[in-house]
């Protein structure tokens, strides 16, 4: 096929490089690419482009929380979980970053959004606190007022969009995950409001 579009190109590789060096395609990594934007008029969604990088894998932690505007701050990277090992990759989008998790734990509150004429796999807002409680050192609260302070005042979390979480979630991540004691103390947070 390759033959009748490209008389002049004897082999795929040579094309790549040739629609890649045209700037017609951007290579994400080895083997994926996507048509440039400028070329296609279509947005790319760097949500989508994570679950693709490396699967299976949704979109989590900073990354999600920022998606659902719960969170002020810019966020540097794209930051997913998988059952995989933890990776990272750079590319003309920015840096993605994978953080490994347990098959049991990877299922638990996920959610599909839209973007254009596809679907990416994104954390719920409370599976995304839970990862990045449980994939950042040093978070172990005790105490409520502890919690608090950390969603509050480093965390910057909208509170009021806290206040309408679901605790299942916290729960259910607490019985399979790390950090029991601290999910479970969000979990009786929410459940006592």
């Amino acid at each position: 096929m390759i033959g009748n579009l490209y008389p002049n190109i004897v082999g795929k590789s040579q094309k790549i490089r040739s629609l890649e060096k045209a700037e017609e395609i951007i290579r994400l990594k080895r083997g994926l690419y996507v048509v440039n934007p400028q070329v296609s008029d279509v947005p790319i969604s760097t949500e989508l482009i994570a679950n693709h990088l490396y699967g299976p894998s949704y979109v989590s932690m900073l990354s999600a929380l920022r998606y659902y505007g719960l969170i002020p701050e810019a966020v540097q990277e794209m930051q997913s979980l998988t059952v995989k090992h933890s990776r990272t990759f750079e590319n003309r989008f920015g840096v993605f970053r994978y953080l490994n998790c347990p098959a049991d734990y990877f299922s638990i509150g996920l959610t599909q959004q839209k973007t254009g004429d596809a679907y990416f796999v994104l954390a719920s807002p409370e599976k995304a606190l839970c990862d990045l409680i449980v994939h950042t050192s040093g978070l172990n609260f005790r105490y409520q007022k502890e919690c608090l302070g950390f969603l509050e005042q480093d965390l910057r979390l909208d509170m009021e969009a806290f206040g309408g979480m679901n605790s299942g979630i916290f729960r259910q991540c607490a019985a399979v995950g790390k950090k029991t004691n601290t999910l479970n103390l969000i979990a009786k947070i929410l459940e006592n409001e």
